[in-house]
């Protein structure tokens, strides 16, 4: 193991982006390095307390205002979306925050997938760079592929007709949409253009981890040759948060509820915590609200639901009946791990390729926006509930998170750019 590196987390997006990161973080400090969280303000709270350094590239107030912007969930524009407001205006500041923070022949950087800046300050300073995807829907292939909005990619189609949508996806939306802001920073930078940057740039050429297990999603025989999968990472502010609240004893007074969240960013959940209150009482099942924007809630819940900003799922599922959610690759493991079913809502982004593989697995379902009413959640959640096919398929999946060592492995394969960095 090398010691004493200066290693750099980047990384763009919600909670759900950020906790690997800061898992990531806590095993390298533990193994001797410093490490610097270099993400929006708004998680510049839960670095210091996991005992991180820590520097923003967006401030916390950007950050509540980009996720008031509806369009962030929409099926087709999301993407869009994220990409103008939120990966664009990361370049420069994330830059130089790498830039500040490099120390020649010490330094090593991991990054995220949209950390685009990360891949510049890999050319122009000569750092080592690993690229973290946490979804399999980054990875293309000639054989089988993510389900994406807008694209028709089933196995059997001949790679042909595959390569041609992707081609048009590239050159018809993402160059023209990050093509010219992305370029002009490169040239300030006196580096060449980029083309095609999600299917060539988003992958660093030394290293790429992906943060999810192969029987979640086998590897392919044309990604990549520096991709190497380590598992889920699972980190979500446990080791940080109040081990006891009023959520335990809310578990204490019936039986396991039924947990429901939307994502730590979503702020316009105000159907989908309705559906979840009349599924709940439809089933006469208890149910637990996981939010920390309340206001998408109604002002009088039943006595049989209750809300709660935050806990960590890992402990909270292995207590639960169900989850359902919106699709978050994060969220999803955690609900692998505890061996409870799961319900669906996908929206946009990886959310819809998550969904497919969880149903793959026989261990879950889900149910589109437009269909996510209180009827319909209460019937899928009663099947799944009801299956002993389904209860032993979820035990089956869980007992493969016992010999876990995600983040000793990938810490492990970040440490191994050292000497690149000499």
């Amino acid at each position: 193991m090398q010691t004493g590196l200066n290693i750099l987390l980047a990384t763009v997006g919600s909670a759900g982006d950020v906790h690997p990161f800061v898992g990531l973080g806590v095993e390298l400090k533990r193994r001797g390095h410093r490490v610097t969280l270099i993400t929006s303000g708004a998680f510049e709270s839960l670095a210091r307390k996991a005992g991180l350094e820590f520097k923003a590239y967006l401030s916390a107030e950007e950050y509540h205002a980009l996720i008031q912007d509806p369009r962030v969930w929409h099926r087709v524009d999301g993407f869009k979306t994220v990409m103008q407001q939120g990966m664009t205006p990361s370049l420069r500041p994330i830059y130089q925050a790498i830039c500040e923070l490099h120390v020649p022949g010490r330094t090593v950087i991991a990054a995220s997938s949209l950390a685009f800046a990360a891949q510049a300050a890999h050319e122009k300073l000569g750092a080592p760079l690993a690229t973290i995807h946490l979804s399999p829907a980054l990875f293309r292939s000639d054989f089988e592929n993510p389900i994406l909005p807008g694209l028709f990619l089933p196995n059997w189609l001949p790679a042909p007709l595959k390569r041609a949508q992707y081609w048009l996806v590239d050159r018809g939306m993402a160059d023209r949409i990050m093509g010219p802001p992305l370029n002009e920073f490169r040239a300030e930078l006196g580096l060449p253009p980029q083309r095609r940057f999600l299917r060539d740039g988003i992958h660093s050429p030394q290293r790429v981890i992906g943060l999810f297990p192969e029987w979640f999603a086998p590897r392919q025989s044309d990604w990549p040759d520096q991709v190497v999968l380590t598992g889920f990472p699972r980190y979500d502010e446990r080791d940080v948060s109040e081990p006891d609240g009023p959520w335990r004893q809310f578990l204490a007074e019936g039986e396991p509820p039924i947990v429901f969240t939307p994502g730590s960013a979503m702020v316009h959940g105000r159907e989908f915590f309705q559906a979840a209150i009349d599924a709940c009482q439809q089933l006469g099942r208890r149910g637990m609200l996981l939010t920390r924007y309340p206001e998408q809630l109604p002002p009088d819940l039943p006595p049989s639901v209750r809300h709660f900003d935050f806990v960590p799922l890992s402990v909270l599922l292995p207590l639960s009946a169900a989850l359902v959610h919106h699709g978050g690759i994060g969220t999803l493991s955690q609900g692998l791990a505890a061996g409870i079913p799961q319900l669906i809502m996908p929206m946009s982004h990886d959310q819809p390729d998550n969904a497919h593989r969880l149903k793959r697995l026989g261990v879950g379902d889900a149910l589109a926006p437009h269909r996510f009413r209180g009827p319909a959640v209460a019937a899928r959640l009663n099947q799944l509930l009801s299956s002993a096919l389904v209860a032993e398929r979820c035990r089956r999946i869980s007992e493969k998170f016992h010999q876990d060592d995600v983040m000793e492995r990938s810490c492990r394969l970040i440490e191994e750019l050292a000497p690149q960095a000499a």
